[in-house]
């Protein structure tokens, strides 16, 4: 069945809100690699990437943020099961200019996948940095924010295009 056409699991037979029983589905390695973009000004992104913002080095603190925003990603999104990660790698790359790019690669092995934890974890090193560097810039930017592929349960591997 394609993807749009499939029923939504998330709500019960009264149309209420629920949390999708994954009992009886199977346990397999699972991966989620998400993406984000914060934009600055150039002065910005080189004050960060010599490691002179006054708050500290913003990437290693955004780097802590991201891993400690997936492992709790079932306390702030409702439906999320809790899942026991048995990875989480956060990296930084920039385009030299105004972009500064957050990547997150999640994993487990589990009954139920880590796409939001991936895109829990971006979104919260992207708001550790907006949060270290606002002093010197409010007009910075944050996203898009989205998965970049995923692997392992039912519905397959994914890979954006």
């Amino acid at each position: 069945m394609e993807e749009a056409n499939r029923p939504l699991t998330h709500f019960n037979p009264e149309g209420r809100a629920r949390m999708v029983d994954v009992t009886d589905k199977s346990v397999t390695k699972r991966t989620a690699v998400a993406r984000t973009t914060v934009t600055m000004r150039p002065d910005t992104l080189a004050v960060i990437k010599a490691g002179q913002v006054g708050k500290g080095d913003v990437l290693a603190v955004a780097q802590v943020a991201g891993i400690m925003a997936a492992k709790k990603t079932s306390d702030w999104i409702p439906m999320c099961h809790p899942l026991p990660l048995s990875g989480i790698d956060i990296s930084f790359s920039d385009n030299g200019e105004l972009e500064l790019y957050i990547e997150a690669t999640v994993k487990t092995t589990g009954v139920t996948g880590v796409e939001m934890e991936a895109l829990t974890a971006v979104s919260a090193a992207a708001l550790t940095v907006y949060d270290m560097c606002k002093a010197i810039e409010k007009d910075m930017t944050i996203g898009p924010t989205l998965l970049v592929a995923k692997t392992g349960g039912k519905s397959g591997d994914y890979a954006r295009v």
